[in-house]
């Protein structure tokens, strides 16, 4: 008797009791990713203003990051490969000191000119409270359920995104496999973080491509008289395979250069000192630090209104054809050496110069390209499909979505299978 009432209870209650504390999740992580967000845009915008002052220190405070990590952050320096264990069952904590330490890391080597990007640490803030609270929480699969609710409460505070912060959360952890039991608490945890970090100031990302073209619309380049306009759907495709390529040669090429840093300077400290000194002196190079922090400033130009729009060549826009490869080579050295942060803001920048340069050959309107670009290669370099789909629409605007929706589709398909996040393969039988 006792049994069946506890299975009655596990069936009838626990999808409640989840939803109320993803809700509670949602807020709790929105404040603490719209705090980050602020800081970290602070400390972007002091190095901007000086970067000669900061950009020559980035391997000194790499050097205090490890031995940070080392003396109050053991083990978590793992950061998302954590994450990715505990949810895979394969590891049993994630403990608290993650949030501060991914944190702080995080804004110096933002401060200090490291390239890298910032949904690491939203995650990880999502991922570690979510997985603590479950333990007090003692219904069926909480710790499953709050930790993809968290992560989705990250990058949806973070990003403002709450579509593609569920979709996200859902498709990552095992590719091909959505976590449907998850569904319900991590679209209450996205969206209350998503409204949370608004009301606390955090700006959003968007375009409305169709302003800077009034002349025409997404929708009409894709439809005609006789419908789907058959060519355009063609180029269409062309840039995801295109973006495909990029985004899954990006989480390999990252993969590589992690072995490979990791082989030729086994030693933490001496690694991230020696490289960091490389990564210095390029990026004082390359502009004064064009490819610093980000790259927010490269997806700007992408999309700077009326000088983006009255021209096909990204040349006249300010875009360089080296822009997306530099961006590129500079972000797989900062993240393999240890700097913290994360890489997806940073494919965000690749992604758009990469679609803006490639416009023209293609035929397809610089701003739109980039908007592809921006969305697909950060598909292709995370292994999803419908998180791209979602990002994209929820950025430039629904009408764009059947675009977005056939370059992500062909990105997916042509990205080698590769992430840069430690996915688990569906094995079907």
């Amino acid at each position: 008797m006792k049994a069946r009432l506890n299975a009655f209870i596990q069936k009838w209650f626990s999808q409640p009791v989840l939803i109320i504390v993803a809700f509670f999740l949602g807020a709790l992580v929105g404040a603490l990713t719209a705090f980050f967000g602020q800081v970290l845009l602070a400390v972007s915008a002091l190095r901007d203003a000086h970067p000669l002052y900061w950009i020559p220190g980035l391997a000194l405070i790499g050097i205090a990051i490890v031995l940070g990590y080392k003396k109050f952050g053991k083990g978590t320096e793992r950061g998302m490969d954590m994450v990715f264990g505990v949810a895979h069952g394969k590891e049993s904590e994630i403990p608290l000191r993650m949030i501060p330490m991914v944190a702080v890391s995080t804004w110096l080597t933002h401060l200090f000119g490291g390239s890298a990007g910032r949904e690491g640490v939203a995650i990880q803030i999502g991922a570690t409270l979510g997985h603590n609270i479950s333990k007090k929480i003692h219904v069926e699969k909480a710790g499953k359920v709050l930790l993809v609710a968290g992560m989705a409460a990250g990058f949806a505070g973070l990003f403002q995104t709450p579509l593609a912060a569920i979709a996200l959360a859902l498709e990552v952890l095992l590719v091909g496999y959505l976590e449907l039991s998850a569904l319900l608490p991590a679209a209450v945890a996205a969206f209350t973080a998503y409204k949370v970090s608004e009301m606390l100031g955090l700006e959003k990302f968007s375009v409305d491509l169709n302003s800077l073209f009034p002349d025409w619309n997404v929708a009409g380049l894709l439809w005609n008289e006789n419908g789907f306009d058959i060519h355009f759907v063609l180029k269409l495709a062309l840039l995801g395979v295109l973006f495909g390529i990029v985004g899954g040669g990006f989480a390999k090429l990252l993969s590589l250069a992690k072995k490979f840093a990791a082989n030729k300077l086994p030693n933490p400290v001496k690694r991230i000192a020696f490289v960091g000194i490389g990564i210095s002196l390029l990026l004082l190079v390359f502009w004064q630090g064009r490819y610093a922090g980000l790259g927010t400033n490269l997806i700007d130009l992408c999309f700077a209104g009326s000088q983006a729009a009255d021209v096909n060549a990204a040349g006249a826009a300010g875009i360089f054809a080296c822009d997306w490869i530099l961006k590129f080579a500079l972000t797989i050295a900062t993240i393999a050496v240890g700097f913290k942060g994360g890489e997806v803001t940073p494919l965000f920048a690749i992604g758009a110069t990469f679609g803006a340069w490639v416009a023209a050959m293609v035929g397809v309107p610089l701003p739109l390209a980039a908007a592809l670009g921006y969305a697909a290669v950060f598909g292709g370099a995370t292994n999803t499909l419908f998180a791209p789909i979602f990002i994209g629409a929820e950025i430039f605007g629904f009408d764009t979505l059947p675009a977005f929706f056939i370059v992500c589709v062909v990105a997916f398909a042509c990205n080698g299978g590769q992430s840069i996040y430690a996915q688990k393969k569906l094995r079907l039988k």
